[in-house]
């Protein structure tokens, strides 16, 4: 079992940057380590559904980003420490959310998740 642990989230005033980690540990059941997952960040405000923020495949470091963190956010990982990260910056008032770090462990559904980790953006 992959788990993942989020951190780095806080109070930021608009126009600031955060820097959120997602520390990794475990394996899958076909004992893949975080290493060789696809991860990716999502992010839920309050009384909103879950959305997508950003992802990175674990063997051709392809990205993609939501439209509305494109040019903003940087995911980022360092295979050698089982962690990724999100590079937030020119934080808007509407990135205000919980942030979750998340893992394809089997096929394309990101089915690992972590606790998250609150990004409040105050303008």
């Amino acid at each position: 079992q992959v788990q993942l642990v989020e951190s780095g989230g806080g109070l930021v005033q608009a126009g600031g940057s955060l820097k959120l980690s997602c520390a990794a540990s475990g394996r899958t059941a076909t004992g893949r380590t975080a290493s060789t997952l696809t991860m990716g960040w999502f992010r839920q405000a309050p009384g909103k559904e879950r959305e997508f923020v950003a992802r990175r495949t674990w063997n051709t470091g392809s990205t993609s980003y939501a439209d509305s963190v494109k040019g903003r956010f940087t995911i980022s990982r360092d295979n050698a420490k089982n962690t990724i990260y999100l590079q937030m910056t020119s934080l808007k008032p509407e990135d205000t959310a919980v942030y979750y770090c998340a893992a394809q462990t089997r096929g394309l559904d990101f089915d690992s998740w972590g606790q998250g980790t609150q990004v409040t953006v105050s303008s």
